[in-house]
């Protein structure tokens, strides 16, 4: 996935985790978090929850390999701008991507 966004011409860091990242300086400076819906530690949810705090207008897109409807349902209700399901098709990813950069 960074090597996907680099390729787009946009910088990427990469986290081990979402509390890594919270706590990161970086985290000021995003302007788009692609996420997985699980992760160790906190969920995507939960940074999702976290970010609406600290960052709320951050566009956020969500990853998952286990779609479930709820879980999409409260995702884009929070404010994800997109959730996809693993594989990810790129070209969807990019449009996506890119609309979120241009509106943020």
């Amino acid at each position: 996935m960074s090597s996907l966004v680099r390729s787009l011409g946009y910088r990427s860091c990469m986290f081990a985790s979402a509390e890594e990242f919270l706590r990161s300086p970086q985290m000021n400076d995003t302007s788009c978090v692609i996420a997985d819906v699980q992760m160790l530690g906190m969920s995507g949810m939960e940074l999702q929850d976290e970010l609406v705090v600290r960052r709320p207008r951050i566009p956020i897109i969500f990853i998952t390999a286990l779609p479930e409807e709820r879980i999409r349902r409260r995702a884009v209700a929070a404010g994800a701008v997109a959730f996809f399901s693993k594989p990810v098709d790129s070209h969807a990813l990019i449009q996506c991507l890119d609309a979120a950069l241009r509106s943020s």
